[in-house]
């Protein structure tokens, strides 16, 4: 993904969020013209280095306690954001399962609706904001870089699907860590992210509470009934943990890097062709043998617009914090699963599942410990000012533009009408 470089000059505009310009009045220094970011669609077109530096420098440079983080705002939004997706992955779990004892086995069918509202959404947007030659060029340029993070997205989603049809779900669930293992190892190596010991400790916690959730469960007898094969389950369910965990990270420097609505665009285009494919291939004979009556129905469009939600959530919380915290906040769906299951299902809660919760939420919270008042959403891999980086919604660049808003002598708002500006968007 290229990046775009827009002329610099003294005073130079940096668009914000809503299509505002921040024009820093501080002495022009040459050595702080405006970086943009990747063909520079999302403010960075005039984003000077300089409004940037001055916000990073003042976020940063902030006297701050070893629990700081924990009590802006942004801690909690990211909180909060995690458990929202988690009750989303909780929602299309329980309308999977709906669809299951209803004998509706479709895996790959029923996911091809997400991707097409992706595409109906978020293409249309992006062709709207960019026109269609330069879509084309970016097709062209960075096509084969989304086709990889789609076609990771779509067979990390069958590959766990068929995982829960050979393998007992105790199971499953146990072998899904692993994706956590993944991030953590992919974002060391390649994207340069050096973890603390508060971090370190927050995700064992985390996995420790959801130990302890499957811990009960077996206790029970939950979950843990006969497998059909039980060797080929455990395989793909290690398999679809691995290409979550390498999609979930392809995600966060994606969005880092490019505007959300591009990002979503490619991977709902791309994954309305691979789904599709793979449905055509191995959902033929069950899509004919299903029995379509109106609930059926119902779950399919309850479970596509919860599974829509969610993929348009995710970016959010990959921009504030990491790959890793979206996994160990993902981990508390199964005790939001245990309620639901309660008014649905008729499932009891055994008293393990509050300890389990306030476990991984104690995780999450240990997690963000000892950081900087920026958390995760300076990344490594943007550079020390971010100049890699995009200006969008959560990242590190458009927090400190934003700061910078703040400092009335040096920055001031005003139209944004430079040439080379581009609306700032998300």
């Amino acid at each position: 993904m290229a990046e775009h470089y827009a002329p610099g000059k003294s005073g130079a505009a940096a668009t914000g969020e809503a299509g505002t310009t921040v024009e820093v009045r501080g002495p022009s220094r040459a050595s702080m013209t405006g970086h943009g970011t990747d063909t520079g669609t999302e403010s960075d077109g005039a984003a000077t280095q300089e409004a940037v530096d001055l916000g990073l420098q003042r976020l940063e440079g902030r006297k701050t306690r070893w629990y700081s983080y924990v009590t802006t705002k942004d801690f909690w939004v990211a909180l909060l954001v995690g458990q929202v997706l988690a009750l989303c992955i909780t929602g299309t779990n329980t309308f999977s399962s709906l669809l299951s004892q209803n004998k509706v086995s479709i895996p790959a069918f029923q996911s091809i609706f997400n991707y097409i509202l992706l595409t109906l959404i978020y293409l249309s947007y992006t062709l709207y904001t960019y026109g269609f030659k330069k879509w084309a060029r970016i097709m062209l340029k960075d096509g084969w870089k989304y086709f990889i993070l789609s076609f990771l997205d779509v067979e990390g989603n069958y590959f766990t699907v068929l995982a829960y049809r050979d393998t007992n779900q105790l199971s499953a669930q146990l072998i899904n860590f692993w994706a956590i293992v993944v991030v953590v190892i992919v974002s060391f190596f390649l994207l340069r992210v050096r973890y603390k010991l508060a971090q370190c400790l927050g995700i064992l916690l985390c996995c420790g509470g959801m130990g302890i959730l499957l811990a009960s469960d077996y206790m029970r007898g939950i979950n843990n009934y006969e497998a059909a094969d039980a060797l080929r389950g455990d395989l793909f369910a290690l398999l679809g943990a691995t290409l979550y965990g390498l999609t979930n990270t392809f995600e966060e420097w994606a969005v880092s890097k490019r505007p959300v609505y591009e990002v979503l665009s490619f991977l709902g285009f791309f994954g309305m062709f691979i789904n599709g494919v793979q449905a055509a291939i191995f959902d033929r004979e069950s899509f004919q043998n299903a029995e379509w009556r109106p609930e059926i129905a119902g779950y399919l469009v309850g479970y596509t617009l919860i599974l829509c939600l969610f993929y348009s959530v995710v970016p959010l919380l990959l921009r504030i914090a990491s790959a890793a915290f979206l996994n160990i906040s993902l981990l508390t769906g199964n005790f939001w699963g245990t309620i639901i299951g309660v008014y649905v299902f008729q499932l009891s809660i055994h008293f393990l599942y509050p300890i389990a919760f306030v476990c991984i939420i104690l995780g999450l919270v240990i997690y963000f410990l000892a950081g900087s008042m920026l958390g995760e959403s300076k990344k490594p891999w943007l550079g020390e000012h971010q100049e890699r980086g995009v200006a969008g919604v959560g990242t590190a660049k458009w927090k400190a533009l934003r700061e910078a808003k703040k400092l009335g002598a040096d920055v001031e708002t005003a139209p944004a009408a430079a040439p080379a500006t581009e609306r700032s968007t998300i």
